[in-house]
Formats: structure tokens, sequence, C-alpha cells
């Protein structure tokens, strides 16, 4: 009995030529759906031997469950309606689709990346970002890596190796993944000095602490959260009025603000010119390029950190270069060119335009428009907040987790959020595209609501 059942397995390749497991081959290739396929088959065979028998649908829905696990692994486009403008997890700031028309010929075909068109001889990997970063920022010389972590350690590992970095408790702090403040002075070389509490820094402190083998102090954002209270640090301009001149003053800006007024955030631009020597920040977040790490501050500086070995591990290819300068191009003759991210903070009425354009023709009792907060998200403006518009997805079967999850596995995933008993959608960042996308997702979702 169980032969004649496992006769009923069809062949490998009757399998793999079937239209239902074909369409996986552009999206895991043909080779893993090959790996889902045997994998199935010895899945079914161990039913049989147990004493099943052969069920041909459970069998295809089987290879389509694992092909759709791999699927889900790949990196894919997806809609925010999060209410979180850089949202970290999909990929911060997207690049304006100007920039990624204008980069096309230059990633799929040769370049001038490090060729010089004057001598026809080798030159300089880095076109003229620096140019463009010196005029925004400021600054006198910069450079780039691939992102602001390597930035960090670079700059740590160029001046402070064996010597003391004098960071405050209050700013010992742990961003994302795991990047520590404490571990990646430890990995660089340095040695850290410790000074101040969590809440309170004084300069006396920062002076006590200071010996003839301190390198810099390092100043760092504290990207995810926020100390509020009773609480006091000194700024910049005053630790650099009163240090003396053999140590530095770095600062990890991190969010990446050039000059733009945002609550909460220092400028890369004003940062420089109250006395820090050197900066460092991202290039994916409020500047809205591509992810990169950014050293900015003083000639004799930068040159020190391009001359450290270590930047050749670090240093980004054609496709970041190309990205970037395209960006910081319209950065500089678009002054308002960040204004995507500022229409969704400064103005709830776009975002209120955007759900009544998104609830028409949809159920009234399903879906219904709310007042909302969001945020910037990325390491900004940790505890800032922006009032905004969104909509409630309102459901006696489903569970509003249900819902969220429904979305998120539709073919284009919608990535909502979840406020007290509700699921929402903000459609803050949202395309025309998007827009209609989603309105035929939430239209065929109403059945199940």
């Amino acid at each position: 009995m169980n032969n004649l059942e496992i006769r009923k397995i069809p062949q490998t390749e009757q399998i793999l030529s079937n239209p239902r497991i074909t369409i996986w081959y552009n999206r895991i290739s043909r080779q893993l759906t090959s790996a889902a396929v045997h994998s199935a088959i010895e899945h079914s065979r161990s039913l049989i031997l147990d004493g099943g028998s052969f069920d041909e649908d459970a069998l295809y829905m089987n290879i389509e469950k694992l092909c759709a696990r791999l699927y889900n692994r790949r990196i894919r486009p997806l809609i925010n309606a999060s209410g979180v403008i850089l949202h970290t997890n999909m990929g911060r700031s997207p690049i304006e689709k100007e920039v990624w028309n204008s980069c096309e010929a230059v990633n799929t075909g040769y370049s001038s990346l490090e060729l010089s068109l004057k001598t026809g001889k080798r030159g300089k990997r880095n076109g003229l970002v620096p140019f463009f970063l010196n005029t925004l920022t400021g600054a006198e010389s910069s450079a780039v890596v691939n992102n602001n972590a390597a930035a960090v350690y670079l700059m740590l590992s160029t001046f402070a190796a064996g010597k003391q970095v004098i960071v405050s408790r209050g700013e010992q702090v742990q961003i994302g993944g795991g990047f520590r403040i404490p571990e990646i002075l430890r990995l660089s070389g340095a040695e850290l000095v410790e000074v101040g509490t969590t809440n309170i820094t004084t300069l006396d402190d920062y002076l006590d602490a200071i010996t003839e083998n301190t390198a810099l102090i390092l100043k760092v954002h504290r990207s995810n959260f926020a100390v509020r209270g009773f609480t006091s640090e000194p700024t910049v301009r005053e630790l650099s009025e009163i240090i003396p001149d053999h140590v530095l003053i770095a600062v990890d800006q991190g969010s990446g603000v050039l000059n733009e007024n945002i609550a909460g955030e220092d400028k890369v631009k004003s940062l420089l010119g109250d006395g820090a020597d050197i900066v460092t920040f991202s290039g994916d977040k409020i500047l809205g390029g591509p992810q990169a790490g950014i050293l900015a501050g003083k000639t004799e500086l930068i040159k020190a950190v391009d001359q450290n070995p270590l930047i050749r591990t670090m240093r980004p290819g054609k496709t970041i270069y190309s990205l970037l300068e395209t960006s910081l191009l319209l950065r500089l003759n678009s002054p308002n060119a960040w204004s995507r991210h500022a229409e969704f903070i400064d103005s709830g009425d776009v975002v209120k335009d955007k759900c009544k354009k998104l609830k028409r023709g949809l159920s009234t009792e399903k879906y219904k428009l709310i007042s909302d907060r969001i945020c910037l998200g990325g390491g900004s403006t940790p505890d800032q907040f922006f009032e905004s518009w969104s909509i409630e997805i309102v459901s006696e079967k489903m569970k509003p987790q249900a819902i969220i999850d429904e979305l998120r596995n539709a073919e284009i995933p919608i990535i909502g959020k979840i406020n007290g008993d509700s699921a929402v959608l903000n459609p803050a960042v949202f395309t025309d595209d998007d827009q209609k996308y989603v309105k035929s997702v939430l239209k065929a979702l109403e059945e199940k609501l």
C-alpha cells in the first residue's frame, strides 16, 4: 500500500514544470525552488510511510509555503503606513527617483569613479562629493565611508588609538542593533574616560578629566532616546572656549541635519561653526541620500582620516558615491529638497487629504478617519511627535494584530501599526501609486472585517 501511494508522487521535473511552481523561479531562483520541491516530496514520503495517503494538492501547497517563506526573506518593496517617516527597518529615507534615474548610466556602465579625465590616470574616488558637502556644512574638508558607525570608528582609530577619550555618562549610548559607544572606543584602541552623571555633566567635569594623554572629547547624539527633566550639559561652543589646544572636539551628530530647523537636533553646520573639530553623520536619514557615513571638519584632520589604512575597508563604491553626489547636488540646487519629509511633519492637512482620498469608495463603518501622531524616526528627534491623520480599521471578526498581519502579507506588503486596540494606517508617505494599491487591498479586505 505504501509503495502504491509513493508512486503517486510526481517526478521532480514534472513538478518543476507546473505553472504553480515556475512562477517562483524569478522570485527565489530555480535552484531554491527545486530545493523546496525536494523537501516537500520528502515530507510527503514520510507521511505515507507513517500510514497516510498521497495528497497532491497538499504537496503543492507545501512547496508554495516553503517558497513563500524564502521569498519573504528577500529585500522587497513595501508600503510604509507606520507613521514613522525614516523607518530604519524599512530602509530609512527613500532615494529620490530623480536622483536614481540620474545615476543609472554611471551604475549600468563604466564610469570615472577613480579615473582622472584630465590626466587619464588614477584619480580620487570622491567626485564632487567633498565640494558639495563642504558647501552645505561649512566644513573645510570631508570624507565618506559606508555608514556612520564606520565614520565614528575610523575617527577614533585615527586620533585616539592608545589615548584617552572623554565621554559624558549621559552619552554612553547603544544605538540600533548593538552599536555601543564604550565598545566602539575599546575596539578602536582608545581608553574611555567617563565624566558627569546620566543627567548632569558640567564644564568642570570635562576640564578635570583632561590629561596630556587626552585625544578628544566625544559628544554623542542620543539617537533613539532623550533625557528630560533636571538636566544640564555644556554646549560645543562652551567646550571649545576652555579646553586645551591638544584636545579635539568630535561630535557624532548622527541624524544628518545639515542646516534645517528641527527641534532637538543639532545642525552639522552650527556644530562646526561653534568649534567642533570634526563631525560625523549619516547620509540616509534627514539628508535623504544613500546609506553613508560622513566625516566633516578641518582639513588636516580629514587628511589624516584619508591616510588611515582602515579607510579602504570602509570606502563606498560607485553606487553610493554617485547617489550621494547627486542627492547633494539636488539639495544645493533646491534648498527645500528635504521638504518631502517636512510637509508630513509640519502640516497635517496634506495627510488628512490623503486619508480622505483613501477612504473614498470604502466602507465608512470599517474605515474611519482619526487624528494621530507621527515621528521622523531613524534615530532622529526621539521624543518629538507631530500631529497627523490616519485610517482606523474597525472589525468585529478580526483582531487588530490579525489585520496588521494580513496587510503585511499582501503581494506588496503594507506595514501598519496598532494604536491601543485598533489597527491603523498612516498614509503620510504614500505616493499616488501607493494610494491606489492600498485602496484595492482595503476593498478586498472589507468582507473579512
